[in-house]
């Protein structure tokens, strides 16, 4: 092997290791001269050529050019790593003086903050929390609940079906009998959660969310329920807060009544909130029917007990003057970011 093809190997990969742009030009300019088919590969394959007394000093040329060219290689991907890394370094610094960037904080929405709100009013008058199925059946929903077989709530246009015994709960009162059912008097139960019925417009949404409460002992009456009412309406709209009951009517109470709030915003003189009335209505509530009472296994003799039912939504609209629920379902940003604390 001449020693003027031996250096002419070794500028030829030194001008293919100084076009290499990067790791990967540079790892293929070395596997041509290095690699399993490289050239300096391809010597060592023509020593069989050579005669046998040549043989040692042939190999032992190619041995150096190898290591000579290894060692070049070994700078050159050393010098390539330390300029790469410096690139990277300069395309990832940060001008630490520059202003910050500031990132809108996310908020609880409205319906969420008036239910924890309503969860820790009752929680602190001693309430369990209590969440049943959102797929109920008629047993549940209505049968037990004293709710007529003809009565108007069951009608297909009302209520959503999903087979012909199951359908999408329109109250969480259902879960008032699953759990009388499993527990004794006395029971003090909220049951907050989303409801479905057939309807729709400014006012009213397909899919809401209702709080349904239920107290059950001996002894209870009206007056524990317009005391508890009273406790209620204070803490969440102002102290000065009154409450009223009108009679109505409900299957599943007897005696039933419409409660009423002294607007929060008039104080009871007049406004457009309350349409000139001084009063809100806010819930449906009553003492539970004794039917009710038997269909769970209590002792309508022993043991009396209110019920009432909210709509978190109606809540929110009064509790921040919001006029339509779709609001509360658009998922409009200008709308949320008004209700941060």
């Amino acid at each position: 092997m001449e020693n003027n093809e031996n250096e002419s190997i070794v500028r030829e990969a030194e001008a293919a290791a100084d076009a290499a742009e990067d790791s990967r030009a540079l790892y293929e300019a070395k596997m041509q001269f290095l690699g399993r088919t490289g050239k300096v590969t391809s010597l060592m394959k023509r020593m069989k050529e050579i005669a046998q007394e040549m043989r040692p000093a042939f190999g032992k040329q190619v041995n150096a050019l190898r290591e000579r060219l290894e060692e070049m290689f070994a700078l050159r991907e050393a010098h390539m790593r330390e300029r790469e890394m410096q690139k990277k370094l300069e395309a990832e610094r940060v001008d630490v003086t520059l202003p910050g960037r500031r990132r809108k904080e996310g908020t609880l929405h409205p319906v969420t903050r008036v239910k924890n709100e309503l969860i820790d009013i009752f929680a602190g008058m001693g309430f369990e929390v209590f969440e049943g199925p959102e797929i109920e059946n008629d047993y549940y929903n209505f049968t037990a609940l004293n709710t007529p077989a003809d009565h108007p709530a069951r009608d297909m246009q009302d209520t959503f079906y999903v087979t012909d015994e199951f359908l999408l709960r329109t109250q969480t009162s259902a879960g008032q009998i699953r759990l009388m059912e499993k527990k004794q008097p006395p029971i003090k139960m909220l049951s907050p959660g989303r409801v479905f019925r057939s309807d729709d417009d400014a006012t009213h949404s397909p899919m809401f969310h209702q709080m349904e409460g239920l107290v059950v002992d001996k002894g209870i009456t009206l007056c524990d329920l317009q005391g508890m009412l009273d406790e209620f309406a204070r803490t969440m709209f102002s102290e000065s807060s009154r409450t009223r009951l009108r009679p109505s009517y409900f299957p599943f109470t007897e005696p039933s009544v419409e409660v009423d709030v002294s607007c929060h915003i008039c104080g009871g003189k007049g406004c457009a909130l309350c349409k000139g009335t001084g009063w809100i209505e806010v819930l449906g509530a009553g003492m539970v029917n004794r039917r009710v009472l038997e269909n769970c296994g209590v002792d309508p003799d022993e043991y009396t007990g209110f019920a009432f039912g909210m709509g978190i939504e109606r809540i929110a609209m009064l509790k921040y003057g919001i006029n339509n629920i779709k609001l509360l379902t658009e998922n409009d940003v200008r709308f949320l970011e008004q209700f941060q604390d």
